[in-house]
């Protein structure tokens, strides 16, 4: 079936599923929602909202992840406990001041009989609520709950897996468990291959998406897309997120503070067009880039005027952002490597490692760019990682192609 035929199906969330079936598979249950705004129904209604209206179950919590239940908390700002105001139901904190603060409290599972999470994923292991979930899934057993993941697309696919694998000891809140960067499944096979590698005794039920095939993204579905942060406006950064994000790694500006986050890139000191041309000449698949110039109205370089490029997928199917990504960070680098740094603050609660070795999952490329190698040096280890990876998520795949 091609792409065009695929765009005339209906896609239904998991969330839309559950609508259907009246919440049948929750009846009678006391249940904890692990939620922010992309838990939406075709309707554009928050399943907070619905599972309060729901009469068949009890929705006796709520779960505020990074940025919030109602996503008004920005980049890496504490989530602080509260009431809703919608639903008058308690907020529970998922993302504090410190480490400990991103897993469930016991004292909050007291009284429930499940957990729900429903979240809307990027496909990248950066992205922190696939985090959130495991820890959530750890508490659940413990705490001898159901768990259910009312499951959503991947907005930039299922087919492709894509970046290295997480090395032991550079474990954070970006990379809590050893997938591709670009891993190619959604959040509810990702909790599959969690409970079976984390060897989690755990009731989990996976509320799964109807008429999605690995094939699509979002785009394709015709399901609305509600940003799941506040620097993913668009599944256009989705799709270049799993490499730009690298540059939070550095003293570059990634674009937050624009329009483009993750699309655009640059800092005061780089020549946008010597930057174009050096990328040009790396031959990079199924992307081009156009010499920018912008001005950040927060985080890095704030209202001073930035030079660099923006970031253009020409061929979806054929662009491969880690490696974009990787290609990014050398050029910036080798173009002045006086003024370039790599971000050496604590990063997701992490100190003494590298923000950029996080990322990456280990000290393996940053320090082959310090040597001078480049991206396609280290295709070969990328190549032998990716297919150990696409081996092990093989039996967690729950779509069709």
């Amino acid at each position: 079936m091609g792409v065009a035929a695929r765009r005339t199906e209906k896609v239904s969330s998991g969330l839309d599923v559950l609508v259907e079936k009246r919440f049948a598979p929750l009846r009678g249950l006391a249940l904890g929602l692990i939620c922010n705004p992309t838990a939406v129904g075709r309707r554009l209604r928050l399943a907070a909202d619905l599972f309060h209206e729901a009469r068949n179950l009890r929705l006796a919590a709520l779960f505020g992840p990074e940025h919030g239940v109602r996503g008004d908390v920005q980049y890496m700002a504490a989530v602080k406990d509260e009431r809703d105001r919608r639903t008058g139901v308690p907020v529970y904190s998922l993302y504090g001041s410190d480490a400990d603060s991103l897993r469930p409290d016991p004292r909050t599972l007291r009284g429930l009989d499940a957990l729900v999470f429903d979240i809307q994923d990027v496909g990248a292991r950066y992205y922190t609520y696939q985090a959130t979930m495991l820890f959530c899934m750890e508490a659940a057993a413990r705490a001898k709950l159901a768990f259910f993941v009312l499951d959503r697309p991947n907005p930039i696919g299922g087919t492709v897996v894509e970046g290295p694998a997480l090395t032991p000891g550079f474990e954070s809140f970006c990379g809590v468990h050893d997938v591709a960067v670009r891993h190619g499944l959604t959040i509810g096979e990702l909790a599959g291959l969690y409970r079976e590698e984390r060897g989690l005794d755990l009731a989990l039920t996976v509320i799964p998406c109807r008429s999605w095939r690995r094939g699509m993204v979002q785009r394709d579905t015709g399901l609305p897309w509600v940003f799941p942060s506040p620097n993913m406006p668009t599944p256009e950064t989705a799709l270049v997120y799993p490499g730009m994000c690298l540059l939070e790694g550095t003293n570059v500006s990634e674009g937050r503070g624009t329009t483009r986050p993750f699309e655009l890139f640059g800092a005061p000191w780089l020549d946008g067009s010597r930057l174009a041309e050096a990328l040009a000449a790396e031959r990079l698949p199924g992307v081009r880039f156009r010499p920018v110039s912008f001005v950040p109205a927060w985080d890095k370089h704030a209202g001073v005027r930035c030079h660099g490029l923006e970031v253009v997928v020409v061929d979806r199917e054929a662009f491969r952002p880690f490696r974009t990504g990787v290609a990014c960070v050398a050029a910036t680098r080798a173009q002045d490597p006086g003024r370039f740094r790599w971000r050496t603050e604590p990063y997701e609660f992490v100190e003494h490692v590298p923000a950029f070795d996080l990322l990456c999952g280990s000290a393996r490329e940053r320090e082959a760019l310090e040597r001078g190698r480049g991206w396609r040096d280290l295709v070969p280890e990328w190549a032998r990682e990716e297919r150990a990876f696409a081996k092990r998520r093989a039996r967690h795949l729950r779509y069709d192609p």
